[in-house]
């Protein structure tokens, strides 16, 4: 099989609806959930290493399939174009991040990511994953998108942010405060990932953050 087409040499890529410049919205939002793809591939190589963590590899796995419906969803640039992604992966993500929040220890301050080699690589799919996000933001206010894409994204930066502290909690590694940090979470109800971002929505071991990056809830 050969990889190379020499067609992208000026800089150019082809979708289905014509071409476009490889620094196009649509190319970087597809682009940057590749990437996030692939540091989720790294983590469920480092998660299936542990015994504690092997429901947490094949739960991975599933998400890089719907990773790749999102990217192919995103790279039509036709109205109308079929699509794959609809909300019933965001509702599953949900139900996965309230089985590890139950499992983690409750936190009242911000926390640094890393810990375990699982939980490290886990937080590194999250900053990617926001960072998706945003991209996917900036394409929807130029392009119509799938909805369901913005919608998953999102939930699934909550879900790493679980899966992190999940894999801490079972391989013993205690979670590290950043030493600055007031009690930002409050115990009880509450819907938030709890993490060193800091937001004020969101469900992570019955806390809630406050809010600093600039990202959608």
């Amino acid at each position: 099989m050969q990889l190379y087409t020499r067609t992208g040499d000026k800089g150019e890529t082809s979708l289905i609806g014509g071409r476009v410049r490889k620094d196009d919205a649509r190319v970087e939002a597809y682009g940057t959930i590749d990437e996030l793809n692939s540091f989720v591939g790294l983590a469920a190589a480092e998660a299936v290493k542990h015994e504690q963590l092997r429901d947490l590899a094949g739960r991975l796995i599933d998400i890089q399939q719907e990773l790749f419906d999102c990217g192919s969803d995103l790279a039509y640039a036709q109205e109308g174009a079929p699509l794959k992604m609809d909300g019933e992966p965001a509702v599953r993500l949900e139900q996965w991040m309230d089985g590890y929040v139950a499992e983690s220890p409750e936190i009242t301050k911000f926390i640094l990511p890393g810990g375990s080699s699982a939980s490290s690589a886990l937080h590194v799919c999250r900053t990617v994953c926001r960072r998706a996000e945003r991209r996917v933001v900036t394409l929807a206010g130029e392009h119509a998108i799938n909805e369901a894409v913005l919608v998953y994204l999102n939930r699934l930066s909550d879900f790493l942010f679980a899966a992190a502290r999940y894999a801490n909690a079972k391989l013993g590694v205690p979670d590290t405060e950043y030493v600055r940090s007031a009690n930002v979470f409050r115990k009880g109800k509450g819907k938030g990932k709890g993490n060193s971002e800091g937001t004020t929505k969101g469900k992570t071991g019955g806390a809630r953050k406050g809010k600093t990056e600039g990202e959608t809830e």
